[in-house]
């Protein structure tokens, strides 16, 4: 865990609880984190998801892997610890969201189990829903469609014995042992997943 340094600090509860911000909202707050290699298509299926969930009249909100490096986790880098970091402080942010009433559509690649893990622990103490879903893409697809041309940069990187850390190439991506939902990604479009997680939430947050 994450060391504290602050000190002569003190949490503070307000009169508004999280009760009084659903039933504003109509709705029970969550966080929905998608995992998965790159090219899996995480962050289509997140939009596409968001989209229905307004069209829906829910309020949701796409937490994406590489916006958010642009801003909050712009300092980190693609290390272990820096992998974990980020997956840290994102996790963190996205439990605020479902805390205010608000569905957290989290898409980050998120390679290993321990970080989700965690994540899924902060959520679960705070009694917070935390769904975990896996766009599960075969590698050789996801380089097929290698939409940023990061394959290709890392397997060259890799054959001039340099490497550069690319999940899935030189680096694991640890598929969850059991996730709450499985989206075969290869084989439906995104709004037929977006239907099929929609059809999970009836069930998850009633």
């Amino acid at each position: 865990m994450t060391e504290i340094r602050a000190t002569n600090i003190t949490w503070h509860e307000g009169p508004v609880k999280r009760e009084n911000r659903e039933s504003l909202l109509g709705q029970r707050g969550a966080t929905i984190w998608f995992t998965g290699l790159s090219g899996s298509g995480k962050s289509t299926i997140a939009f596409t998801l968001e989209h229905a969930l307004i069209e829906q009249g829910r309020l949701a909100y796409v937490l994406d892997g590489d916006n958010v490096r642009h801003g909050l986790n712009k300092n980190l880098g693609f290390s272990a610890p820096d992998r974990a970091e980020n997956i840290r402080r994102i996790g963190e942010v996205a439990k605020l969201f479902a805390d205010a009433g608000t569905i957290a559509i989290a898409s980050f690649i998120s390679p290993y189990r321990q970080d989700r893990g965690r994540v899924r622990e902060m959520h679960q103490q705070a009694g917070l829903p935390f769904i975990e879903i896996y766009v599960d893409v075969p590698i050789d697809v996801c380089e097929s469609r290698d939409p940023k041309g990061l394959y290709m940069k890392a397997r060259c990187a890799l054959a001039a014995g340099k490497g550069m850390g690319f999940t899935g190439v030189d680096d694991p991506y640890e598929a969850p042992n059991a996730p709450d939902l499985v989206v075969a990604n290869d084989r439906v479009t995104p709004q037929e997943a977006a239907i099929q997680i929609m059809a999970y939430l009836q069930t998850r947050l009633v």
